[in-house]
């Protein structure tokens, strides 16, 4: 099955990892366009802290899964984001640890919310290097995100940055409907939207491999008693909607704090990728030194700000905390991915993939 699949490894990517790797990452578009007609979701990880990442893989290995490594723009941005991890960082840290692990499943390294908040140039500028950056590192996949701006905006933003993407062939995720964070009132995505917004984007040639879109959930931590209310009807409508202009499907945001009860059911409406972030973080968290926890929480009451905040500021220390509690973060995030992995329905889908790809052209 390796073999099927490391022969799709974009011939950018092989020159990077070096003609012996059996480090099996993929082009986004390729994963997704075999994958969609499975009832699957891939597992998107925002890895901030990079303990989590050898927990991750070793679920994947044993559910022979298909996995997605990503970071926002405001995560691991060229400064590095309130991470510290440059996309160059990230992407080393992800293929160390596959070597480390000999780590044998097929992954994508994904660019998440690349944001455009505004029409200024400035905005767009910044959006652009990073992806350029981004693609320069090694990253197979990417999520434009200009959803801040009205729909004829966000089509002309998404225009204007998708050409770095479709001139590598790599797989393209465009967002309508920003997911809130908890505590604030949702914004549904509506069929109506959709439609002027694909439909806009082919008129400039533009052909998305996924559509993430607001569909109740929320981003971060559910607050205490704060109901999850994901509209499934909207997301399927929606899905059923992008099929016709060629999506392989949707992405869900927010997944954190979604039982799982509902996270299994998400595959059944069209949804093709599930984003996970707070979630490695706090298990991260859980793991880490009392007394660097203490520092990082004291930190955050300072200076007013979210503890996600503190990540980049102490990098250094979270990178050399002992054996034992990497080890602890480890365990955890094995335990917490295939829990995931399992409700995604995505054990198999590494061995549906080769399948899927065997006798396929190449991804180039």
């Amino acid at each position: 099955m390796n073999n099927v699949l490391l022969e799709r490894v974009p011939a950018k990517i092989r020159e990077k990892l070096g003609a012996n790797s059996g480090v099996c990452l993929l082009n986004g578009k390729a994963v997704f366009n075999l994958l969609r007609q499975e009832s699957m979701i891939v597992m998107g990880c925002n890895a901030r802290i990079k303990h989590v990442i050898p927990g991750i893989m070793k679920a994947a290995e044993e559910l022979d899964a298909v996995v997605a490594f990503e970071l926002t723009r405001t995560e691991g941005g060229l400064d590095g984001g309130y991470t510290g991890q440059t996309p160059q960082i990230y992407f080393d840290t992800i293929i160390d640890y596959a070597d480390r692990c000999k780590f044998t499943k097929p992954f994508i390294i994904h660019g998440d919310h690349i944001t455009v908040r505004d029409n200024s140039a400035e905005e767009l500028a910044d959006a652009e290097l990073l992806l350029k950056n981004q693609i320069a590192a090694g990253f197979t996949s990417f999520a434009l995100d200009a959803s801040f701006n009205p729909v004829a905006d966000n089509i002309r933003i998404v225009n204007l940055l998708a050409r770095h993407v479709i001139e590598e062939g790599y797989g393209l995720e465009v967002e309508l409907g920003e997911v809130k964070p908890v505590g604030s009132e949702s914004n549904l995505t509506t069929v109506a939207e959709t439609v002027e917004f694909l439909s806009g984007l082919a008129g400039h040639g533009v052909h998305p491999d996924l559509l993430a879109i607001d569909n109740g959930s929320k981003s971060g931590n559910y607050l205490e008693d704060e109901m999850v209310r994901i509209d499934l009807d909207r997301t399927r409508e929606i899905f059923q909607t992008a099929r016709e202009f060629g999506l392989a499907g949707l992405v869900q945001h927010g997944i954190t704090g979604t039982p799982l009860r509902i996270v299994g059911k998400l595959a059944d409406y069209g949804i093709r990728k599930g984003n996970i972030g707070t979630l490695w973080q706090n298990v991260g968290h859980a793991g880490l030194p009392l007394d660097l926890m203490d520092a990082m929480r004291r930190w955050a009451r300072e200076n007013r700000k979210d503890i996600k905040y503190a990540t980049g500021v102490f990098k250094a220390e979270i990178d050399a905390i002992p054996e034992e509690n990497a080890r602890q973060i480890h365990d955890m995030a094995y335990r917490e991915a295939k829990e995931f992995l399992t409700a995604f329905n995505s054990k198999g889908s590494a061995g549906k993939l080769a399948g899927l790809s065997d006798g396929a052209s190449c991804a180039s």
